[in-house]
C-alpha cells in the first residue's frame, strides 16, 4: 500500500510540475457547433437593430421609395378535416373536396404558388436592406400586409399551419416583444399606398421589357432621393396557378408589363425583377 500512495503521489508531483512548467500553454479549444437557422423572431430582433438607421417600416423618418409588392389572387383558403381541424386547402390533399363539394377544378388550388413567391421576396437583399413592403391579396378578397422581419417558413407543410392561424385569428405576432409580423387589414388596397404611388401589373400579356430596363424607366434611381417628382413604384404579380392580373380587378394600373418572352413562374419574375432593382440601387 505505501508503494502504490508513493507511487500516486509522485505521479500527481509530476502532473503539478508540468503545469507549472507551462504557465502560458493555451488549453485546446473544440469548435462551436453548428447554428440551426434563425427563428422568425430572431429575424425580427436582427432586423429591429437597423431601426435606428430608419430601414424598417414603420418608421416615420423613413422617407426611402420603398418597392411595394402584391401578390395577387393567391389560393388561400381554409377547410376543416375529418378530425375537426382546419387545413389549407390545396390541391394534393383535397382533390376529392375540390371536384365533388366545391365543383371546382383542384389544379387552382395551389397555395404553394404563393408559398415560393413570398421566399423569393422576403429573402431577397432588397427586402433585407428595408427597401420592400410586401401584401398579399387572395381570391377571396383578403388583404394580407407583411412585417419585413417576418420569416416565412421553408415547408410547406409549416407555412400552411402559419396560414390557417392567420385568417383565423387575423394576425401574427413576434412571442419576444409582440410585434405583428402579418396582419389581415382591410380593404381596398389602394387606400394602403403613399400618395402618388404609381401602379403596375405584371402579365406575359404585357409590353415586354427587359428587367434592367424595366427598373431604368419605372423605378427612381435612388430609393433615398427626396426629389418630389419621384414616387414609388408597386408592382401587382399573380399568385395564381391559371389567369392574368387584370385592370377590373385593379382600375388604379397605369400599364401591365411582361419581362420575358416566354412564361414564367412567379418567384423566377420576382426574381429578375427584383434583381435589376438591387442592381439598380446598389444593393449586393
Amino acid at each position: 500500500m505505501t508503494d502504490e500512495s508513493d507511487a500516486c503521489s509522485t505521479s500527481s508531483s509530476d502532473s503539478e510540475e508540468e503545469v507549472q512548467s507551462h504557465p502560458n500553454k493555451k488549453k485546446r479549444t473544440l469548435p462551436p457547433p453548428l447554428e440551426i437557422a434563425p427563428t422568425s423572431d430572431a429575424a425580427h430582433s436582427a432586423i429591429q437593430k437597423q431601426a435606428a438607421s430608419g430601414s424598417i417600416i414603420g418608421n416615420t423618418n423613413n422617407k426611402s421609395n420603398r418597392l411595394i409588392v402584391l401578390l395577387d389572387q393567391a389560393k388561400l383558403e381554409t377547410i376543416k378535416n375529418r378530425k375537426g381541424n382546419y387545413e389549407l386547402l390545396n390541391c394534393d390533399d383535397h382533390r376529392d373536396i375540390c371536384k365533388k363539394k366545391l365543383k371546382k377544378d383542384p389544379k387552382e388550388f395551389r397555395p404553394d404558388i404563393c408559398h415560393q413567391e413570398l421566399l423569393a421576396l422576403l429573402d431577397s437583399p432588397l427586402n433585407k436592406a428595408g427597401l420592400l413592403h410586401v401584401f398579399i391579396r387572395t381570391s377571396r378578397n383578403v388583404l394580407v400586409e407583411l412585417h419585413p422581419s417576418v420569416r416565412i417558413p421553408r415547408t410547406y407543410k409549416r407555412f400552411a399551419g402559419l396560414m390557417v392561424q392567420l385568417l383565423h385569428k387575423m394576425k401574427i405576432k413576434a412571442s419576444d416583444n409582440g410585434t405583428t409580423l402579418m396582419k389581415v387589414i382591410k380593404n381596398p388596397f389602394s387606400q394602403h399606398l403613399p400618395v402618388g404611388t404609381r401602379v403596375y401589373g405584371m402579365s406575359c400579356k404585357g409590353l415586354l421589357y427587359s428587367p434592367h430596363n424595366l427598373a431604368k424607366q419605372l423605378v427612381p434611381l435612388d430609393p433615398n432621393s427626396n426629389d418630389e417628382g419621384q414616387s414609388q413604384v408597386c408592382f401587382i404579380i399573380g399568385a395564381m396557378a391559371a389567369g392574368h392580373v387584370t385592370t377590373e380587378d385593379h382600375p388604379y394600373i397605369e400599364k401591365m408589363f411582361s419581362i420575358s418572352e416566354y412564361p414564367l413562374s412567379g418567384a423566377s419574375a420576382i426574381n429578375r425583377i427584383l434583381g435589376a432593382i438591387e442592381h439598380q440601387w446598389g444593393i449586393v
